[in-house]
């Protein structure tokens, strides 16, 4: 089979370097794909919210499946497009994927179908947005609608903080169109969780757990990101709650969706927050999480093209029962460009030698990475490098992972030096 995956992130790397190690896949393209993509891929620098030309580089290569990475195109209708021309696409049409590109329309949906979630509400004028707010008080979370590449939530501690986030968001200042009209809701306790899923529009299967690390810096401090790392499974997760996230915020959505006439077919990321045994939905996505993505698929054992063409093929029930795991924990340590979330530099270069011939149980993912005119490795983004270890418990994963970290000659890069440190110290406290 032909296969292109559209993405240039460390989702993306990940996803090619499964897709690249089935017996299905005869042929691998990446759009736009970067420097570790280019290893099993061949990039072709098509953006991937060039839907035109992700066309056009399809019908010119005979793309047997298409796998979308990002939000982005999901949300703008690539899948709507692709499959009006033939083509076979894992990935939510344009109107299933407003769970993730808004979050008005993704509560909404949760109050229909009775899926728990923070009271919230919606609001596209300020004066209402601050009666809301200093009605309900803080702490309290004002969003984006929209896209807003995982930094549109603010969790706020104060009433004039919320306030301000409001406004700034309101007025396009902080997000532009993305915050055009917000949804504020109340402040949810407890531990964060993601929690994965599948689906071919009336299947649904569940993948596993995983646990994000948010703030840029150690201790959970600072400001949001896209994701300074991750680790799977999550430290706390029993049969009885997968069980209980699946059948109370999983299930009724994927149903809730084939009833509203927009079947949902590709990954559904459930992100939740969980006290006391009981899950509340905070947020969905529509694709693999990053860097959650890395983890998962050190961690799947089975032929992933297969599983994927399934789902997009309506047939995912043929296949659940073959998804295997490996019993371990997968780490993701993410290093991102000095100055990350704000203002950073692009073109340091970075020397990954030392690093790949040293390290085992370990695979370094590309998330924001380019050649020179010399043909060294540097850094092409804010979030460059996904290194990502295997180990029996999360506390050798972690070693294994930060092993290779300090391996890699970068000295404009960084990272956080704790995550999975729940995990770490729920297996010293067992």
């Amino acid at each position: 089979m032909n296969i292109l995956v559209v993405g240039g992130g460390g989702r993306e790397h990940a996803l090619s370097w499964k897709l690249a190690q089935s017996r299905l896949c005869s042929a691998l393209y990446a759009a736009p794909g970067n420097a570790g993509i280019c290893e099993s891929s061949e990039c072709n620098g098509i953006a991937a919210d060039n839907i035109d030309e992700i066309v056009a580089f399809a019908q010119d290569r005979k793309i047997d499946l298409v796998v979308i990475g990002p939000e982005v195109p999901l949300v703008a209708g690539l899948t709507d497009i692709l499959k009006e021309k033939g083509f076979k696409v894992f990935g939510p049409s344009r109107a299933a994927a407003q769970l993730e590109g808004s979050k008005a329309f993704m509560k909404d949906m949760c109050a229909k179908y009775g899926i728990p979630t923070a009271a919230y509400g919606r609001f596209t004028d300020l004066d209402a947005a601050r009666t809301f707010i200093r009605t309900h008080g803080a702490p309290i979370v004002v969003k984006t609608d929209g896209l807003a590449a995982g930094k549109g939530v603010i969790i706020c501690q104060s009433v004039e903080e919320a306030e301000k986030a409001a406004e700034e968001m309101l007025s396009g200042a902080a997000f532009g169109d993305a915050g055009t009209e917000i949804v504020i809701e109340e402040f949810l306790e407890g531990e964060e969780v993601s929690f994965f899923a599948l689906a071919d529009g009336k299947t649904v299967v569940p993948l596993l757990s995983a646990q994000d690390h948010k703030r840029v810096g150690d201790g959970d401090m600072g400001l949001n990101t896209g994701g300074m790392g991750a680790y799977a499974p999550a430290h706390f997760m029993t049969p009885e709650l997968e069980k209980e996230i699946f059948d109370r915020t999983i299930k009724p959505l994927i149903d809730g969706m084939a009833k509203e006439g927009c079947p949902f077919t590709g990954v559904l990321f459930a992100g939740l927050m969980v006290k006391d045994c009981e899950p509340t939905l905070l947020e969905y996505n529509v694709r693999f999480g990053d860097p959650e993505c890395q983890p998962l698929m050190m961690l799947l054992k089975s032929d992933l093209l297969e599983i994927l063409l399934a789902a997009a093929e309506g047939r995912l029930d043929e296949v659940a029962d073959q998804i295997e795991w490996r019993n371990a924990t997968a780490l993701c340590v993410v290093m991102a460009a000095k100055g990350y979330p704000g203002d950073y530099e692009k073109g340091s270069v970075i020397d990954l030698d030392h690093a790949e011939s040293e390290t085992e149980h370990c695979k370094i993912f590309h998330a924001g990475t380019c050649r020179n005119g010399e043909g060294q490795l540097v850094a092409n983004g804010g979030r460059v490098l996904g290194v990502t270890a295997l180990g029996n418990t999360a506390k050798l994963a972690q070693e294994r992972a930060y092993h290779a970290v300090d391996l890699i000659d970068w000295p404009d890069g960084f990272c956080r030096r704790d995550i999975g440190w729940r995990a770490v110290k729920s297996e010293g406290e067992s």
